[in-house]
């Protein structure tokens, strides 16, 4: 986990949950060098799922991805407007899911974190986070349709 981190007018951002995707994500690709294609772009699959990190603060959820460059980005959590879980039958099986955010975030308006374990506690999580968040923040969500204004 890491450290707290004073985070100026803010205060101090805390580590609340940290994962990644399971190696299952990986299961047909596995499966298909195991039959057919070569074993490099297993490798390849496995060290991309290994270095994606998925780290949920007080205040954001931080992603990390790639094995050579590394792209770095955060979600404001105030931001996330609704969160779906799917378990396709293998993943339920493993116990794991698919938690998605729903955001107004414009480069991350859907953010998948796939296969995590125990995806009923982190989308629980992320619940209770986003509301402390918006309170705190005072934010409150208005959808306007299309013509509304």
């Amino acid at each position: 986990m890491v450290e707290d981190v004073p985070i100026g007018k803010l205060g101090k951002e805390e580590s609340i949950w940290l994962g990644g995707p399971s190696q299952w994500v990986n299961f047909w690709p596995f499966v298909a060098c195991i039959l057919v294609i070569p074993i490099p772009w297993a490798l390849y699959r496995y060290f991309a799922i290994r270095c994606t990190t998925f780290e949920l603060t007080s205040q954001r959820m931080r992603l990390s991805a790639g094995i050579f460059s590394k792209t770095y980005d955060d979600i404001e959590i105030y931001r996330v407007k609704d969160i779906t879980l799917h378990q396709p039958f293998l993943q339920r099986i493993v116990g794991l899911g698919t938690v998605t955010l729903i955001t107004s975030d414009s480069t991350h308006p859907r953010l998948p974190l796939p296969a995590i374990k125990d995806p009923l506690g982190v989308r629980d999580i992320l619940r209770e986070q986003v509301e402390i968040m918006r309170r705190e923040r005072g934010v409150r969500e208005l959808d306007v349709a299309d013509g509304e204004i």
